[in-house]
């Protein structure tokens, strides 16, 4: 499996649009993979990214059932909310890796997660700061609160621009340019709705729901 994020000279400002028309040059990609025993609720779940000189956007779009999003602050834990993530490693000499988890009202969760050898070098994960967070310019469908749940069948949208700044500062790297090869994966979750699901983009070979598999993640070339 492989993702080619296509390059575009000029990325207008999120607005979570999924129809408009700098979206329509984007590859589409699907979160399909539902391994393990979960409620049956396996939404179909679209993404797409694009990048210019300076920034990487993605757009994920969700025809969800079951929608809820109670987490407020950065950093809180969205991944019990309805749910879409992208984890990311931009080095080619390491599977070190960015967790972007983002509930449907927008909450974020943002960590520089260790590998196994850093981990055992005692290298801990790093939570990107607040500071960095404003970096990233965001927006969504839905409201930040959505409380008691929604219970019928709900399409929503998100969009989130990274600046390559932000990868520059916590892994030591360039900005990609083309031919430029990261890897990664994109899921789907929602742990404490009414309907629990765990899917993914790339398969992920564990026994139990854990996204954070590194060794799982596909090529993301930037054309």
């Amino acid at each position: 499996m492989r993702y080619t994020v296509r390059h575009t000279a000029t990325l207008a400002a999120p607005n979570a649009d999924w129809d408009r028309p700098q979206w329509q040059q984007a590859n589409t990609l699907e979160v399909a993979n539902f391994p393990w025993e979960d409620s049956g609720h396996h939404p179909r779940t679209q993404a797409r990214l694009l990048y210019t000189n300076t920034a990487l956007a993605i757009i994920f779009r969700v025809e969800d059932h079951y929608v809820r999003a109670v987490a407020e602050k950065f950093q809180d834990n969205v991944c019990t909310d309805s749910c879409v993530e992208f984890f990311v490693s931009p080095r080619a000499d390491s599977l070190a890796y960015f967790n972007f988890e983002v509930n449907c009202g927008g909450t974020m969760l943002v960590r520089r997660c260790t590998t196994e050898e850093e981990s055992q070098a005692g290298v801990e994960a790093v939570a990107v700061t607040a500071a960095d967070f404003a970096t990233i310019a965001l927006a969504t469908s839905l409201p930040k609160i959505v409380e008691p749940e929604i219970t019928e069948p709900t399409t929503w949208t998100l969009e989130y621009h990274l600046p390559f700044a932000l990868f520059t500062t916590y892994f030591d790297i360039a900005p990609p340019t083309s031919g430029t090869a990261w890897k990664g994966n994109f899921y789907k979750c929602g742990d404490q709705t009414s309907h629990p699901h765990w899917g993914s983009w790339a398969p992920v070979g564990t026994p139990k729901p854990s996204f954070h598999q590194p060794s799982s993640y596909q090529p993301i070339l930037f054309a």
